[in-house]
Parts: C-alpha cells; structure tokens; sequence
C-alpha cells in the first residue's frame, strides 16, 4: 500500500506500542498509535464494474489524517466541491490528506448516499478540528462495511480529561490503616480461606498503599503518577474521552447539536464502538494475557462459578456502570446463601413434622367419614374427604409454624440486602474515585432534536412575513407531549385489561375442564383432576406470561418514544418504570388471583356464584389454596429462569449469530481471499451491539419479588434464586466478553432507579406476606380454634369445626348429583364457617367465622408493625458509610490540601526570588537591609511582564499564555496567618474526592 505524502509528518505521541499489538489490529498502520473509537458506515455502490479511473493510485493508499493545522482550504465546503477527489494541495503542503473514499466521479451514486458522504465528510472534518487523528483503508468495495478509525492523542486527552474532571492517581499516597490485635487475626485467617476462591488477576492489589486521586488537571500535570502516556489512561477511558468528542460534534447538514447519536439514527453511519483488547482466547504465555483474556478466563466461565467476581477488572474494562451492575448481582446472591439455607431448614421442618400433624391426619382418616358436597353441579358425585389426603400432607410441607418465621426473616433480609448494598456501594465509590464526582452533562436525544427542529421550522415558516427578531423555541413543553401522554395512559390501561383477560382465560379453562373431568366414567381420572387442571393451567400462564413479556417490552419502548424524553437518563427511567409495572402485572396476576381472591367469592351449596350463567366458579383445593399458590408460584418463577432468563440469553443471541453468519457467508469468504486476516475492528462490528443493562436489572427485579413477595407459600424460593444467580453471573459475564461490543464506559455512582423499586418492593413484600399467611393459609383458623374452642387444648376436631354442614333437599333443581354411589346422602359438608340448615338463620356466617376474621386483620396489623419496626431497627444499627471509608476521605481530604498547599509556597518562592533577582538588577544600587522582604505584589496588584510569566508559562510546561497569577494564596504565606474557615471550605470543595 502506498502511503499519503503528509504521512511523515503525523506527530507521533509516547513509546511505540508492540507490532503484536499492531498486527490484532489494535493500532493504526504505524503501529504506534491506539485505535481509540471505530465508526463503521455501508459502502452502496451502484454500477457493476470499477472504472480504471476510479482504480488510480490515489485510492489504494491508507487515508490517514493526522492533527496537523487544518487548512481552511480543505474544510466541509472545500470537501464537497470536489466531491471527494484527491487533495493535491494538501498533500503537496504535508499537513493534512483526507481521503473520504468516494467514488472518483466515474460511477453513478444515488442522492441520498451523496448526501451521506458529504455529511461524513463534514463530521470527520469537525473531528479533525477538535484534534482527533483519523485513519481508514481507502480500499473501495462494491459493498460491505467501511470503518474510520480515531485515535486522541496525548493533548486532546489531557484535554478532555480535564473537562470530563477524571480522577487519576497522583505521585502521593499513604498507607492504610491496619487492624490490630485479634481483628488482624481473624482478618489474616478469613483471607487465607478464602484464597482458593480469588480469581487470580495480575497485578491484583492486596497492597496497603492507596494513591491519592484527584481530578486530572493540566496545570498539575507534574503532580500526576505519569509512568507512560501510552498507558496513563486506559482503553476504556480512552473510549470514553472519544466518544464525548464524538457526541458533541456538530454537523451542520443534520441541523441538529448531537454529532454521532443523530448521525447513526439518520443512517449515516451504521454503527460506533470502542475496540475490545484483542482477541478472548489465550495463545501462547499465560502472563501476557491481555484484561479480556484475563476476564474470560478468571469470570466468564462456567468453570468458576465458585470464585468470587474481579469486580474492579470488570470496571476498569467496562466502566462503572457495568462494574455496578455485577457488584450489585454479586451482593444479592450472596445474601440469598443465608435465605436459602433458613428456607431449607423451614421446609425439612415441615416434613419432619408432616407425619405429627393432627389436621392432615384427621383428613386421611377414613373412619371420621366426612362426605363432601360435590365440586360441580348434576355430574359431579359427593366425595369422601380422606380422598385428599395427599393434596392435605402436601400443604403441611408449606403451611406450618415455622412459616410465619420465615415470613418475617424474609422481610429483615430485604431490609438487610438494601442496607449492606448500600454500604457496598459507597465502599466502591470510594475505591474507584467516584466520590464528589458531578452528573455529565448530558445532550439532547436525536428524537427530541429532530421534533424541536420541526416545530422551529413551522414556527418559522407561520412567522416568515414578520419581520420580529423572535427568540427561538429551547425547549418542547408539555403541549407537544400531550398527544404520546394520553396514548400512554390510554396503552396501559388496555394492557392492564389485556393481562386480566388472560388470567380470566385461564379460569375458564380451568372451570370447564374441571368440569369435564368430572364426568369422565374413568375413576383414576376423576380422582386426579385437581392436580391435572392445576398443573396445566399453571403452564397456560407461564406460555402467556412469557409472550406477553416479550410483547409488553417492545410496548414500553414505543410508548416511551412518544413521550420524547430529552436525555437518555429521562428515556431510561421511564423505559423502565413502563416496562416494570407492565412485567410486574403480567407475571404476579395469575399469583395474585390464586393467593388473595380464588375460593373467596365463589358461594355455598345451593348459592353458587356463576360466570356466564353456566360455569361455577372455583374453590380451593381441602388443603386450602397455599398448595395451590405454591404450585403456581414455582412453576411460573422456574419456568421464567430455565426459558425467558437461560434459554432465550443464549438461544435467541446465538440464533441471530448464525443467520448473521449464513447471511455474510458469499461475502466473508470473497473477502477472506483478497484480504489480509481479519482486524480488530471486523471481528468487534460481527458482535452483537450492546443495548443497555435494562433487560438484565429487570429480570432480576422480577426474582426478587418471587423470593420476597410470597415466600410464605414457597420456603425454597431462595434456593432457586440462588442457583439459577450462580449460572447467571457466569452467563451475563460470558456474553459481554465474548458476544457483545465492547460498551463505552459510563460513570455511574449509583444503580439509579433499580434501588427504589428494590426498596418498594421490600416493603410492598411485608404487607403481601401478611395477607397471604393470614387469609390464604390455615395458620389463624388453627390459632383460633386452639385457643378459643378445642375441648382439650390440641388440634383435635379442627377439620370438622372448619367443615360447616348442608341439607341435600336444599340444592337448586338440576344441580344435585343424579345417582350417587355413596348411597342415600341426606347431609354433605364443606368448607366454611356458616351456621347448619337447622340452625334459625340457616347459612348464614357463625360466631367463628367473624372470630377467625377479627383475628386475622388483627395479625396482618401485628406482623406489618412489627416487621416494619425490625426493619428500622435494623436500618438504624447498621450506618450506610463504613467507619474505615469516613476515616480515609478525611484521610485523604487532609493530605490533598497538604500537597496543594506545598505546592503553592514552593510557586511563592518562585516568584520570590525571580523579583528579588529582578530587583537586583534593575535597581543595583538598592540595598536590602536585614530581616527586610521584596516587595510582594498585593491581592489587587499586577505581575510585571517578561520573566515572570515566562517563569510560570516554565512551570507549567510551556503552555504560555495559560499562566495565571497565585498572588492572593502566596500572600497567605508572607504573612503567617492561619487560613481562614472560608478558604479552608474553598479548598475542601475544590479537593473534594
């Protein structure tokens, strides 16, 4: 390939980087410089063969762009005049060749892919001037991608990270403190036990030294521990710095602020990305392993699951955000170790005392010869309760004492998870220097851009004729987002009644097969049909549930759309408060019918309640409904991990690789004779681009309410929770290493939004857990019956006080069984609490149940309080910043202000002795008497010209005119006088860390 004639005269920053380097792909063609970013645009190409012409020297060269002084003569207007022919002038010059690879004006090109090029061209002229350097292979294709590599040098970093206010290192640091005595001994030991489970990083620092950090300045930049420019911020900082460069770039022909965000929605380019750090896989030694490899080996393994998680590699490689995200999913399995533990315990409780249980011995009893009133009407026969001894020693297994504890720990572990997240948190704010840092300004969205252009436009054209100098329109107001507010409101009620039409579905289903196996002639079949119906109707739901999702995902962000939010924080907080109360709905309805409203508006023998004037509606299993609800509860949550979280995670991403790849197949092989192996850059653009961590917060916000909402009724919730969270750290790990882009690093203090809905959800989770051990399961009926009408004072005769009596004679006409085989049945029973036919007020609800129902609000305000109380207990013990945390920031705010301090009095003597030096000469004849000082210019004074400056343009390494006086802050020294509280709160904010 030949080369630019400006080429020699790129200016080249920092040590060479390995030709290893080089060949990967990582570096320009020099190899010495980063590729920083990658813009990747189509080539569309019309014509079927190449002209010689457009085969000319000039376009088989690398295009480089180096940040030399930009002639005005090679601007956007310059650009598309000659409609991208080669710059002779410019290269003649040797400052700048810009090759935009255009097709030499011999083969047709539609307008719109004109116009593209012209607006690539002005964009990457607009980079150019903000000092980015630009290369591309100028090898044309007749299709295919082309990609534009960007590399900030040294300057336009220290630029932008001084903007940005970075945090990196400085030459100082100090030891941290130790413990002492048998906390460093416990400490000792707790490390050497837990070695086995470390990830083994290099260069991993177990040290006790920390480095002061402070935000990156250019007039301090001696201050900063500057081992290498090439290394001093790393890729991931890198791509950061370039990518603010590329989002704020103006491009004129858009008419719009935002450079590369409007650019790719308008098609300009297809897609922008940082590169990954070569390839995942390691060959060759395993100490030359690069950040990716050591993440794919040490995280994003199946193989490791036991280890902990390298969460500062994964923030140092994907940024803060990301970094959260894992430390945070971390946090939360670990704490579920605990849960899963006590659940199990509460489970094992419950079938070692199965056997003991007087209610589920009474029910299997056949000699007590409870008959049954039947569950359907004319086919159905009376029944024998010891039928449903199973369904009745089943609900022993989740409906015992030992659930009401476990309700209670649960609601304490929410409070407990938030709270020790918390301190996690503020723990990795301070170790990754995110304390005191300021939100970034963010830019508008291309959406909002675009529709405030529009209205500018028909502002302007109603208002052509006059001649007012208006100001123009800043901002769109809620009138223009009128009509997206009330289709919101207008879509979510509909898709609220869209879920409740799909869980009434299901009970209709459920009713009428109920029904029909009912009057199946086969015995075994009518023995089964409450396992049956429950069992694949509760798949119905989980088939629904998983469709809906899918479509209430997409809905939340059309809907989102329409409210044109103008940042992309504003688009992500009403994405997911949309999409949270959609998924929220669609998964806990069908829980929350069989929890709180099966079986409790359904009647009594002769009053039935009807659906559609023909269906009966359902009533709960003998056992009561807890069964039932954990049945539902399991599968649904079960059948969520193992098919929405696992299955679709890597199926549907490996499905879309495979079509991607067959696709490409003609092309990639073409390509792969005529070419050199593959960079970088083609094997980072054939990833899957990276679409935000919404997907993967709200699938574990929704396991969260299945193991906090109703772990009542499903002790061993945690413990799938737990083992499918193993899995899944390992799966997230493995897709962003390996199928996904490598995302732009993103400063993040916090979780944001997730952290209130966790904390809604742990509260909302107390009050749930109350009503369900309350009024689903049998805990205060059998409370009630033990202490206010046993004979005996055991549970003796609680199945038959809970079973209250009806007269045949009394069914509706057409509704009693026609022949039954358990003979002449003159009284049935069932399950309630109403007065018998002989009673005065027949069927009516008795003394009891009004008992039970007093007893049972009385506990849901007992348990509420009571855990609520805990919880703030619990909140106030534990303090949100650790102690060790309080005493390094003071630790360090002290020492930052020491060495600025220093720093100015070693400036003020400076500039002391260059006047005293300056004095002598100009003055000889003066005299300074002992103990006399120069003259030190005052607050209000000026600094004489020439030396001074020059001394501190010195100082500052040479930048000149940037030299500002100090003057005010030297004085402080001359004087001796302590610094006042006003400046000392000065320096504290301008030190903040």
């Amino acid at each position: 390939m030949q080369i630019s004639p400006g080429e020699d005269k790129i200016p080249v920053v920092g040590p060479t980087v390995s030709p290893q380097s080089s060949a990967e792909g990582l570096c320009f063609s020099d190899g010495r410089r980063k590729v920083d970013y990658v813009l990747v645009f189509h080539q569309r190409r019309h014509g079927s063969i190449r002209s010689p012409a457009s085969t000319s020297v000039s376009h088989d060269r690398l295009s480089i762009v180096s940040n030399g002084n930009f002639p005005p003569s090679v601007g956007p207007d310059a650009e598309a005049g000659r409609g991208g022919g080669v710059q002779g002038e410019a290269a003649n010059a040797g400052e700048v060749f810009m090759e935009l690879g255009c097709s030499g004006g011999n083969e047709p090109t539609e307008p719109a892919d004109h116009e593209m090029r012209l607006i690539r061209q002005e964009f990457e002229a607009n980079l150019l001037e903000a000092g980015l350097e630009i290369e591309r292979n100028n090898e044309l294709k007749t299709h295919g991608p082309s990609f534009t590599r960007l590399h900030a040098p040294w300057p336009v970093l220290c630029r932008e990270a001084e903007f940005l206010k970075i945090k990196v290192p400085t030459k100082t640091s100090y030891e941290l403190k130790e413990e002492s005595g048998f906390g460093s001994r416990m400490s000792t030991l707790w490390r050497k036990l837990n070695q086995p489970f470390q990830p083994k990083v290099p260069h991993q620092d177990h040290e006790r030294t920390k480095f002061l950090s402070h935000c990156f300045s250019r007039d301090k930049i001696h201050l900063y521990n500057i081992t290498s420019k090439d290394t001093f911020f790393d890729n991931a900082t890198r791509g950061r710095i370039v990518y603010e460069i590329l989002r704020r770039t103006v491009c004129v022909r858009t008419c719009q602020t935002i450079g590369i965000s409007t650019l790719i929605a308008k098609g300009v380019y297809d897609s922008a990305f940082p590169l990954h750090d070569g390839d995942y896989k390691v060959i060759g030694d395993l100490e030359e392993r690069n950040d990716r490899q050591v993440l794919h080996e040490e995280w994003a393994r199946y193989s490791a699951f036991y280890k902990y998680q390298p969460i500062d590699l994964v923030r140092k490689y994907f940024g803060e955000k990301i970094g959260l995200y894992f430390a945070w999913l971390g946090v939360y399995t670990q704490l579920l170790v605990p849960a899963s533990i006590v659940g199990i315990i509460v489970f094992g409780y419950g079938v070692a005392t199965v056997d003991t249980n007087i209610p589920s011995q009474e029910m299997c009893d056949e000699s007590l010869n409870f008959t049954m009133c039947p569950l359907c009407d004319g086919a159905c026969d009376f029944w024998r309760l010891s039928t449903a001894c199973g369904t009745a020693r089943a609900s022993h297994l989740f409906d015992n004492p030992a659930t009401v504890f476990f309700a209670i720990f649960m609601s304490l572990w929410a409070v407990l998870f938030l709270e020790h997240w918390k301190r996690r948190q503020i723990s990795l704010s301070f170790s990754w220097d995110l304390t005191g840092i300021e939100e970034d300004e963010e830019h508008p969205r291309p959406k909002y851009e675009t529709i405030l252009l529009q209205k500018r436009q028909r502002k302007q054209k109603n208002k052509k004729k006059k001649k007012k100098n208006e100001a123009a329109i800043e901002k769109l107001t809620w009138k223009d987002r009128l009509p997206g507010y009330f289709i919101n409101v207008s879509s979510i009620l509909f898709m609220f009644g869209l879920t409740f039409s799909a869980v009434f579905g299901v009970i209709i289903y459920r009713i009428t097969v109920s029904a029909l196996m009912a009057m199946s002639p086969d015995p075994e079949t009518k023995s089964n049909v409450r396992v049956t119906v429950t069992a694949t109707a509760v798949i119905i739901n989980l088939v629904v549930i998983l469709i809906l999702d899918e479509i209430y995902g997409a809905v939340a962000l059309w809907l989102t759309e329409l409210e044109i939010p103008k940042t992309e924080t504003n688009f992500e907080e009403r994405l997911i408060l949309k999409a949270f109360l959609l998924k929220f709905m669609n998964a806990y309805a069908p829980i929350f019918y069989v929890a709180f409203f099966k079986g409790r508006f359904a009647g009594r023998p002769g009053n039935y309640v009807y659906v559609f004037n023909d269906f009966r509606m359902e009533e709960c299993a003998p056992g009561g409904c807890l069964i039932e609800l954990c049945i539902q509860l399991s599968i649904i949550m079960l059948g969520k991990q193992l098919i929405q979280n696992n299955i679709f995670e890597i199926g549907i991403p490996k499905l879309k690789k495979l079509v991607r790849a067959i696709k490409d197949k003609g092309s990639a092989e073409k390509e792969r004779e005529e070419e050199r192996p593959p960079q970088q850059w083609n094997l980072d653009y054939a990833l899957a681009p990276f679409e935000g961590l919404t997907p993967e917060y709200m699938e574990m916000i929704i396991q969260f309410g299945f193991v906090s909402l109703f772990v009542a009724s499903f002790p061993l919730a945690p413990l799938f929770a737990l083992l499918n969270n193993v899995i899944e750290i390992r799966l997230d790990a493995k897709k962003f290493v390996t199928e996904l882009r490598r995302p732009v690093a993103v400063r993040a203090k916090d979780i944001g939004i997730w952290y209130n809905i966790l904390s809604g959800m742990g509260k909302f989770s107390v009050i749930i857990n109350a009503f369900v051990i309350s009024f689903t399961s049998d805990f205060i009926p059998r409370l009630v019956y033990l202490y206010m009408f046993s004979q005996t004072g055991t549970m003796h005769g609680f199945i038959d006080h809970t079973l209250s009596y009806f007269n045949v004679s009394n069914f509706k006409p057409g509704t009693a069984p026609q022949n039954s085989e358990l003979g002449d049945i003159t009284v049935c029973r069932y399950k309630d609490y109403r007065e018998p036919p002989w009673a005065p007020d027949a069927y009516t609800f008795s003394k009891q149940y009004w008992c039970v129902l007093a007893a049972r609000l009385a506990f849901v305000i007992l348990f509420q309080n009571l855990v609520m109380f805990l919880s703030l207990v619990v909140a106030w013990v534990i303090p949100d910043v650790p102690k060790t945390i309080v005493e390094q920031l003071k630790q360090e705010k002290k020492l930052l202000v020491d060495v600025f301090l220093r720093e100015e009095k070693e400036k003020f003597q400076l500039i002391q002795s260059l006047f005293s030096k300056d004095a002598t000469l100009q003055r000889g004849s003066h005299v300074l008497f002992p103990g006399q000082a120069p003259t030190i210019p005052g607050r209000y004074s000026t600094l004489p010209t020439g030396p001074t400056q020059q001394g501190l343009a010195g100082d500052r390494g040479g930048e000149g005119p940037r030299a500002r006086c100090r003057a005010a802050s030297f004085s402080q020294f001359t004087r001796k006088i302590p610094p006042s509280p006003k400046s000392e709160n000065e320096n504290s904010r301008q030190t903040a860390v």
